[in-house]
């Protein structure tokens, strides 16, 4: 079954420095009929003007995972990192007990668009870490690159919990195909572009919650951009 959450219908937070759309209830936005899904909270589509941001705030027991799509991204912790992240970077910052950070946009000139999401974590207490790594385009062009693991298979980036992302760049011909195991859930979030889920037209923003679909296919991408979640069989994350 596949359930679609269009990009229209998502909240919206404009701050003038901060246009940000919600996929799921987030801050002032609510909407009982989406609170996540499965062990993933938040997908926040932001756009942050040259040289604004995020002053520092703290988070615990999330992990919290960063993708720039356009510009920098200028990332400082409690734990002593600091970072900017640029397009083909995927940071992931494990709260666990407790961290402080602030998030700006590096560029005095250049907007910057990112999406931050938050998936629950499998266990509550953890040390806090940080991890960030860079995948070049020709690893996501026409198929799905895992870039967030349990176990940081192949290069990824490990969470804590039981979840996989894949990344992905789609247009004209390339195609690219996902096999679930059994009793698995999936989202799939289109960042950019359009693109052909299992016969299915979506758009930039759109979202696509998945139940016992067993394989997703991706096909006629214009200048797609693709994220994929293959997540547990729960409707809602669990604190």
């Amino acid at each position: 079954m596949l359930e679609i959450r269009s990009a229209g219908d998502r909240g919206i937070a404009d701050f003038g420095w901060l246009k940000s759309r919600h996929t799921f209830s987030f801050g002032h936005y609510h909407d009982p009929k989406q609170e996540g899904f499965s062990d993933l909270l938040v997908i926040n589509d932001d756009r942050v003007t040259p040289g604004r941001g995020f002053g520092t705030h703290p988070h615990r027991d999330m992990e919290i995972f960063s993708y720039v799509l356009d510009g920098a991204l200028e990332h400082k912790d409690s734990m002593g990192t600091g970072s900017v992240i640029r397009p083909g970077d995927v940071q992931m910052m494990s709260a666990g007990t407790g961290v402080r950070h602030s998030e700006f946009n590096s560029s005095a000139t250049e907007a910057l668009h990112f999406l931050q999401i938050w998936i629950v974590p499998a266990k509550k207490g953890v040390p806090p870490r940080y991890q960030q790594v860079h995948f070049a385009p020709e690893e996501k062009r026409g198929r799905l690159r895992l870039i967030i693991s349990p176990e940081g298979t192949d290069g990824s980036l490990a969470v804590h919990q039981d979840a996989r992302v894949y990344a992905g760049l789609f247009d004209g011909a390339e195609q690219a195909s996902l096999t679930l195991d059994t009793d698995r859930y999936a989202y799939v979030h289109v960042a950019r572009g359009s693109v052909t889920l299992n016969g299915q037209r979506l758009n930039e923003g759109d979202g696509v919650r998945l139940r016992d679909v067993r394989q997703l296919d991706l096909t006629q991408g214009e200048g797609a951009e693709v994220l994929v979640f293959d997540l547990r069989p729960n409707e809602l994350p669990a604190f």
